[in-house]
């Protein structure tokens, strides 16, 4: 049987922006079931790439066809909600006319991303923006996604909500992200935007690497056979990535070494003999924190928590957005007071924080006088003078960048010039509040190797699972209950000890944290048992599924009076074949819907009977 012909070409696709050519003879084609991850350099055009492919930028020349009834949805990096009076709306106008009256997914998917449907969409924060945008783009029930970084802002929770989505979509799928993890667990085929071309691998984003050292060593045996400029770009590149990877593999032996002596220190500190060694030499002992607990009127942000920091350690700070992560690190800072317990910090601490905010870039100053701001041409990186054009290629910038305003830079760009500032203050003792927002992957390997090598202490807030893995020695979990417990190593291991991930509903989690406070309020006594129920989610599961499973099916009856018209297939292949597909994937979604509604009615009356 021949194969299905793509859903989605570009051919001969070119873009030239001023007198450089972005594009020269791009061809792409995405089939069903097609799951590609858009890799490429920063700057190489892979936004720009997928705007032409969704029809939101014309090219200078080529084509670009669409299978007939094909639809295709995407997601740009700053979702635009103007223009709608709720959430709601904003929504349902992802559905199509002939989906009109299908209103209750629009309430499903808001109710799975969390969010209130009656809210105005503009005093949303930009992720309750882009779990909007994604509610619409799955409301929308398109052939093809395209998402443009759709893991910015989201925390650990809704990013394994989306990718069980991505996981379930039997259509074609383009992602472009900097969240190794999300690419490894989605992707089967590799698109390579590098140079104005476009390189194919059926193979995930797992295969990258090797793959990309293989095309690169063989550019570089065929050296002679190309110009001078794209000639030195390959030598560069495949001598960087074998090296990087050889660097990584010092750098994670490393790292285990620090995990081990890290676990010794938690199970010390979970002990009677906490107290033993106080008297450690000056300066050894960062944080000492002593049962803490801390709660904003009825709500209880943290519950009785202690834990000891060592110099040198790396700790990440993993849950739920609103679980109390920046609280608990500006209480561990001093930067806040606990309601109850101690904390002591140690001595001879020169503390730098990068907050979630970013702020503090002057647009009309230029990168030189950014980085060397008390004049003259070096930079004190840490109490060692630098170079100020050194210094910024130690940040991927170009020397011819050195004069230009900050104004004229990307979001890219002015993230590594505000983390090159940052990281060059004298520092013992560093605090990142999320850094990985918005940060390209050049950005991210570069920023992992800078705290891979930073002697001092670090505290890091960070939703990216595969950073946290490379980076950090402990990592401290808050699933937004009150409690915080400390595992060693980083995200993974932190999984493999509690013995499940973090996706945990916001529903879920405002329940519990309405129990802890309840629980922290009432007089001592001993606690009696609680009739056990259904959260908010499943309940409004049980209520929305029976209209489904009936919509389904009717749905699932029509098109297979469709294709029992004997002479469907002779008149019209392409109109059988799709009938055909959307009869596959409505009945596997109504076996599942079925499956779903059975298992929490069975568990309702479980509940109701005990």
């Amino acid at each position: 049987m021949p194969p299905a012909p793509p859903l989605l070409t570009l051919k001969d696709i070119r873009l030239s922006l001023g007198d450089k050519a972005l594009f020269t003879g791009v061809e792409v084609a995405v089939g069903r079931g097609d799951r590609v991850s858009l890799v490429g350099r920063n700057g190489s055009g892979k936004s720009t790439l997928l705007k032409i492919a969704a029809g939101v930028v014309q090219p200078d020349g080529g084509e670009i066809w669409t299978q007939p009834g094909v639809k295709v949805a995407y997601l740009p990096q700053e979702p635009d909600l103007s223009g709608f009076a709720t959430v709601h709306d904003f929504v349902a106008q992802g559905l199509s006319a002939a989906q009109a009256d299908e209103l209750h997914h629009v309430d499903i998917l808001l109710d799975a991303v969390a969010l209130d449907p009656s809210l105005d969409p503009t005093t949303l924060s930009g992720g309750e923006a882009r779990r909007a945008a994604l509610a619409r783009l799955f409301v929308s029930g398109a052939d093809i996604l395209l998402l443009d970084e759709p893991t910015n802002h989201l925390d650990l929770p809704t990013i394994q909500w989306l990718e069980e989505e991505l996981l379930r979509f039997r259509g074609g799928l383009v992602l472009i992200s900097h969240d190794r993890a999300f690419l490894n667990r989605l992707t089967n085929t590799t698109f390579w935007l590098d140079r104005g071309v476009v390189r194919r691998n059926d193979a995930g984003f797992q295969d990258f690497d090797r793959w990309s050292e293989e095309v690169m060593a063989r550019e570089a045996a065929e050296i002679h056979k190309l110009d001078k400029q794209i000639a030195e770009e390959a030598v560069w590149a495949s001598r960087t990535l074998p090296a990087r990877r050889r660097r990584n593999m010092g750098r994670l032996n490393k790292l285990q070494e620090m995990r081990k002596t890290r676990s010794l220190t938690i199970a010390k500190a979970g002990s009677v003999s906490m107290e033993a060694d106080v008297g450690q030499a000056s300066g050894k002992l960062v944080i000492e924190a002593e049962h803490v607990s801390k709660r904003f009127d009825d709500r209880v942000i943290l519950d009785d928590f202690s834990t000891r920091i060592l110099r040198g350690d790396k700790v990440g700070f993993i849950g739920p957005n609103g679980a109390g992560k920046s609280t608990l690190l500006k209480i561990l800072t001093g930067q806040m007071q606990p309601d109850e317990g101690r904390v002591r910090l140690g001595t001879n601490l020169t503390m730098t924080y990068l907050d979630q905010r970013r702020g503090g870039l002057d647009d009309s100053k230029t990168v030189w006088d950014t980085l060397a701001d008390t004049g003259g041409d070096h930079v004190n990186v840490r109490g060692t003078p630098r170079h100020v054009v050194g210094y910024m290629k130690d940040f991927l910038f170009d020397a011819t960048q050195a004069r230009s305003p900050v104004g004229s830079l990307s979001g890219g760009e002015r993230n590594r010039l505000l983390l090159a500032r940052t990281l060059a203050k004298p520092s013992n003792f560093l605090v990142l509040d999320e850094p990985t927002n918005d940060l390209d992957m050049d950005t991210l390997d570069l920023l992992q190797e800078l705290l891979s090598e930073y002697e001092g202490t670090l505290l890091i807030v960070s939703h990216d699972r595969d950073f946290l893995d490379r980076v950090v020695t402990a990592s401290i979990f808050m699933p937004g209950d009150g409690t915080a417990t400390e595992y060693a190593g980083g995200y993974s291991d932190m999984v493999a000890q509690r013995g499940e991930g973090v996706a945990v509903s916001n529903a879920t989690h405002a329940k519990a944290k309405t129990e802890k406070a309840e629980k922290a309020a009432a007089p001592k006594e001993k606690p009696k048992p609680r009739t056990a129920k259904l959260s908010y989610k499943q309940q409004r599961d049980l209520e929305l599924l029976p209209r489904r499973i009936e919509d389904l099916t009717a749905e699932a009856e029509l098109l297979e009076k469709t294709l029992t018209d004997g002479n469907l297939y002779a008149k019209d292949p392409e109109r059988f074949q799709k009938t055909a597909d959307k009869l596959d994937a409505v009945k596997t979604e109504l076996a599942q819907s079925e499956e779903r509604w059975l298992e929490l009615e069975m568990l309702r009356e479980e509940m109701e009977g005990g």
